[in-house]
Order: structure tokens, then C-alpha cells, then sequence
């Protein structure tokens, strides 16, 4: 490198300020050179390069107007060029028509939904991703709700039999939509397979997690092929219990632990609370069903000792239930204890529709949802000791969380 080209390297090098736009400048180029090339390979001549008359057809034509592309490096502005006298129309494989941002841009899009932005923050975060001139209005966002809301009409479609369900996990989140003055319930349904993985299966509207509404999804569910699960596990207000014992009645039940102190908590003086709730929690991790008895017990002598009898009771009511994790493993106890499955994916969820308008229709609200759900299965956990999750679907029995042998079992 001479001394000449030194100094005009250093003149034209980006700095880490203007790195950003030194790279876009450099983008626009490449896409701008493919676009050129594609019109070279379409008319089988470069630029300004004759052909024999004869077969002379077509030739360049000057240029489009300037189009908007927006990329994760931001928005650049480059220029389709035009062709005249083809018999055959030219379309480009790198900017086709009415594209306006490409695929990585149109996946954050959801991305961003999911971390709770209202529309208004919406639209300001992607201009700081993607620039000022990134082509983003309120009729775009509408254009991808419809997308979503199709996408999710043919997901809820798709057969089921091919997955092996062992634990399913049920709730419901609350959202404005319509002209009614009553929340729509959106019902969800998430399921740990044999193989570790968990997926969503359901997002449907219902009406206030009624036991009609949640016998439908269940049909549906089954009449798409999905076998029943080992254990549901949801909260004991939850009207899907009356509709599982119609479903599956071979079907186990959990009901939610978090769910259960809450609601013992709240038949409790506040300065009392934080002693009831150290001794509950030795309740729920009490390492044997035997010892999850003994600790109960004490609780309620507590209560009753105090006048708190409605806090006894209200640990007692549905008790079996409660404790029938104690016939699976061990290690899959801190998931399936609760419903933590369905309620930290909703913690995102709940930001983002209280945030929000009204939703015009029930079904673009769960359309929405349903996206955000889909993007957040991508981060989904593994259960602990997966390779349990199979022994478990084939029917080996647990108790205390340790395998029963099959002789012991069979007596």
C-alpha cells in the first residue's frame, strides 16, 4: 500500500461513531450491485453491452423510485431498476414487490410485543432499532395482527398425534376485546413431551374458564389426536376439572401450590402472614407425602389455636389433590408442583395486553397471544431429568418420587 492510498484509506475508514452508518452505506452498495446483477443475468447482457439485433429483446429502462428497506442494521434506500421491451416480467429475487423489511426485522417484530411495549413504545423502539426511516405506521402493526391471526386459525388446526403428552399445564389470562364490559378469557394449555421438550398446545377463547369452555378445548384437543396426558396440573378455581373427568378421567390431577398459599394468606391477619407462610413453605417441599401430612397438621394447630380456622380449612380443602406429585419422580417436582410453567410466559403477557387497548375482536387479541407464546416457546426449558419424562408416559409408578419396582407395583 503506497503512501497516497494510506491517506485516502485513513480519509474514508469509518470511526467507532460512525461505524453504524458506514456499514449501512456498505449494505445499500451490496444490494444495490445484486440488483444490477439480477437485471444482467434476466437480459443475458451487461450494461451498455449490444447484442446481435436479431436477438436484441429488452434493454435497460432507468430506474423505480427509491424503496425503503429495513434490515437489523437500520433502514437503507436503494433503487430497483427497469426493463422495457420483455416479454417475460422481470421480478427480483432479492426486492420483490411490496417488501419492505427483511425476515430477521419481521421476527423481532413479535419480539418486541412480547416484552410488553404498548403500541406508541412500539413504534419508538423500532425506530431506534431500525432508524427514522424505517417504513413503521399503526397500519402496519394492524397488518400483522391479521397475518397472525390466519397464522394461528391453521396452528389450532394441525394434528396432535404425534406427540406424547406427559404433563399438562392449564390457565388463563384476561384480556379487554369487543364491546362487552367483561374481560375474554383466553384459555392456554402447555405440554411437557416424552422427550423433555415443552410446547404449546393450546390458546383458545372461552368464556370465564368455564367447564363448558374448557370441555371444548379438551374435544378439541382429542379429536386432533392428542393422546391423554399423565397429569394436568392447574389452579383449583379452574373449571377444567369438571371438564377433564369427562375428557380423560384416567387423568391425574394437580392442583397449584402457589395458588394454595396465596389463598390461605388471605384468611390471615397481615402480621401473621410471614410466619404462616415459612410454615406452608416447609409444607410444599416437605420431602414425603408422610412428612407433607405432619406438617399440615401442625399448621392447622396453629390456626386453630389463633381463631384462623378458616385458613385450616382452607389448606385442607382439595388435599389429595394437592399432593399427587408425590407419585412422580423427584426431580420433576419443582415443575409440576405449580403452574409456574404457564404463569412466567404470562408475566410478559400480562404487561403487554394491560398495556394495550381494548382489542376490537376476541380473536385478534388471542391471535396476539398466541404469537408472543410462540416466541417465547423458543426459550422454553427442558424439564430436569428428561430422560424420566418417557418412563413416566409408559405408565412406571413413583412413590415418594422413587420408582416403584414392577413387583412391588403389581402386589
Amino acid at each position: 500500500m503506497d503512501k497516497h492510498t494510506k491517506v485516502e484509506f485513513r480519509s474514508s475508514a469509518p470511526t467507532w461513531e460512525t461505524l453504524h452508518e458506514w456499514l449501512r452505506g456498505k449494505i445499500r452498495e451490496a444490494v444495490q450491485e445484486l440488483l444490477e446483477a439480477e437485471i444482467t443475468e434476466f437480459l443475458g447482457r451487461a450494461k451498455y453491452e449490444r447484442r446481435a439485433a436479431v436477438d436484441a429483446a429488452g434493454y435497460r429502462n432507468g430506474y423505480g423510485k427509491p424503496r425503503r428497506l429495513t434490515t437489523p442494521l437500520g433502514t437503507i434506500e436503494v433503487r430497483r431498476p427497469r426493463v422495457r421491451g420483455v416479454e417475460e416480467r422481470f421480478e427480483s429475487r432479492i426486492l420483490p414487490l411490496f417488501v419492505r423489511r427483511t425476515k430477521e426485522v419481521a421476527d423481532l417484530l413479535p419480539e418486541l410485543y412480547l416484552h410488553g411495549l404498548a403500541e406508541g413504545d412500539f413504534d419508538l423502539a423500532l425506530r431506534g432499532l431500525l432508524g427514522e426511516e424505517a417504513p413503521l405506521s399503526a397500519s402496519t402493526v394492524a397488518r400483522l395482527k391479521a397475518k397472525w391471526e390466519a397464522e394461528w386459525e391453521a396452528w389450532r388446526k394441525q394434528p396432535l398425534d404425534g406427540l406424547e403428552v406427559v404433563y399438562l399445564w392449564v390457565d388463563g389470562v384476561y384480556v379487554k376485546a369487543g364491546l362487552e364490559k367483561e374481560r375474554a378469557a383466553l384459555l392456554v394449555a402447555i405440554a411437557a413431551l416424552s422427550d423433555g421438550r415443552k410446547v404449546v398446545v393450546a390458546v383458545a377463547p372461552g368464556y370465564r374458564e368455564s367447564t363448558e369452555s374448557w370441555g371444548a378445548l379438551l374435544r378439541d384437543l382429542r379429536d386432533r389426536g392428542l393422546r391423554a396426558p399423565r397429569l394436568v396440573i392447574g389452579n383449583g378455581n379452574l373449571g377444567i376439572w369438571g371438564a377433564l373427568r369427562n375428557v380423560w378421567p384416567e387423568t391425574d390431577e394437580q392442583r397449584c401450590w402457589n395458588h394454595k398459599v396465596t389463598n390461605v394468606l388471605d384468611q390471615l391477619p397481615r402480621a401473621q402472614r410471614a410466619v404462616a407462610k415459612e410454615m406452608l413453605g416447609k409444607i410444599v417441599y416437605a420431602r414425603s407425602r408422610a412428612e407433607a401430612e405432619r406438617r399440615r397438621r401442625e399448621f392447622e394447630d396453629w390456626c386453630r389455636s389463633r381463631g384462623y380456622t378458616k385458613a385450616a380449612e382452607t389448606l385442607g380443602r382439595d388435599w389429595e389433590r394437592m399432593l399427587t406429585f408425590y407419585r412422580y419422580p423427584k426431580e420433576h417436582w419443582a415443575h409440576i408442583r405449580t403452574t409456574n410453567v404457564v404463569e412466567s410466559p404470562f408475566a410478559a403477557l400480562r404487561l403487554r395486553t394491560d398495556a394495550a387497548k381494548r382489542f376490537k375482536k376476541v380473536e385478534r387479541a388471542t391471535a396476539v397471544i398466541w404469537k408472543m407464546l410462540m416466541v417465547a416457546q423458543k426459550r422454553f426449558r427442558r424439564l430436569n431429568a428428561p430422560e424420566l419424562l418417557a418412563k413416566v408416559y409408559t405408565g412406571v409408578q413413583y412413590e415418594d418420587g422413587v420408582e416403584v419396582a414392577r413387583e412391588e407395583a403389581a402386589a
